[in-house]
């Protein structure tokens, strides 16, 4: 396995940095902030050609054809432009629901709560992101992948969401919807969905590191930046381990899903997942903290970072739900280890 990229990944994601540098400037981002809808139609469009949906449909569907290596480079980038909007869920399901792939429909996703699972166990009601926003939300269960039309469910938006350009809608109760997929696709959505919000987390915990450090060359105190005091400094270099030890386990997990004979493609998304949240998430209070908590006014962006990185931790995985199944799975291998050596488990 090469974890060197190669110079055309190095190039995609170069040109995604620009695309949303020169089409998506922060100040635009931020222009749709406790609205009902932030998802800037045109934007999404441009999106869908710059291959953003269809990136990983086969080339006979009329994709790129590439591989989720190539993906987690994109949207590592989208979450560095902080870019609102259901684009995980947009990506699955290009090549499913028509539109999705070049951006004209936007496409939500809901995990339907299931009680035999302990993280879903009681949800209700069902929050919904974007729901302003959508033509098509899918719901997503073990059973597979149904689908709804958003306007047919009784929704109450909630009006101070955690994340401004997150609105959230809550329904307190899911039809049965119209099946588009069986269960291989939903397992499949869960997998490539985790590794994708997990992109997504590095690529904020990366940009909330460039804005602390930039802070803390420019802001003064006591006739020297505050760079130069050491536990600013501290929490730097902290911010900075943390991004580039997820962005490993990031890139780790896409190639072994894209070469499963490597490694156990779920153990690798489970522990990138984990540690790419606790990047975003600390990373983001970190930069606040490095702000003196100014970062956490409206004036300074800080604070949009470490709340998108709190909703994107809730998705494809829970901390608790993730570190039981690594448990699980470590466990399991010790278990075989020590049967084929002969000691058995006592």
């Amino acid at each position: 396995m090469d974890f060197e990229l190669t110079e055309f990944q190095a190039e995609l994601a170069e040109g995604m940095r620009r695309l949303c540098a020169g089409q998506f400037p922060l100040e635009q981002v931020r222009l749709p902030e406790s609205t009902e809808r932030v998802v800037d139609r045109a934007g999404w469009r441009q999106l869908g050609d710059a291959g953003v949906f269809n990136l990983c449909l086969a080339e006979e569907a009329g994709g790129v054809g590439m591989g989720l290596a190539e993906a987690a480079l994109v949207f590592e980038e989208l979450g560095r432009a902080l870019l609102p909007g259901p684009l995980v869920a947009s990506h699955l399901a290009a090549g499913l629901i028509d539109g999705a792939d070049d951006g004209s429909v936007v496409v939500g996703l809901v995990e339907r709560p299931d009680p035999a699972r302990p993280e879903a166990a009681g949800v209700v009601p069902v929050i919904i992101e974007h729901l302003g926003d959508l033509d098509v939300l899918l719901l997503l269960s073990d059973t597979g992948v149904a689908s709804v039309d958003p306007a047919s469910l009784d929704a109450t938006r909630l009006k101070r969401p955690m994340d401004p350009l997150t609105p959230v809608w809550v329904v307190p109760e899911l039809p049965e919807g119209t099946p588009v997929a069986g269960p291989e696709i939903a397992a499949w959505w869960r997998r490539d969905g985790a590794v994708l919000t997990a992109a997504l987390q590095i690529g904020m915990a990366a940009w909330t590191t460039e804005l602390a450090v930039e802070y803390a060359k420019q802001r003064r105190q006591f006739g020297r930046p505050i760079g130069g005091f050491q536990a600013i400094k501290h929490l730097c270099a902290d911010m900075a381990v943390r991004t580039e030890v997820a962005r490993c386990a990031v890139h780790a997990a896409a190639v072994t899903v894209d070469q499963p004979e490597v490694g156990d493609a779920l153990v690798a998304v489970a522990g990138a997942k984990l540690l790419s949240d606790e990047a975003a998430v600390a990373n983001g209070r970190s930069c606040i903290q490095v702000h003196g908590g100014m970062g956490f006014t409206w004036e300074v962006p800080a604070h949009l970072a470490y709340k998108r990185a709190r909703v994107l931790a809730t998705e494809f995985g829970t901390e608790g739900a993730l570190a039981e199944s690594l448990a699980e799975s470590l466990a399991e291998s010790l278990a075989e280890s020590l049967a084929e050596s002969g000691r058995g488990v006592r």
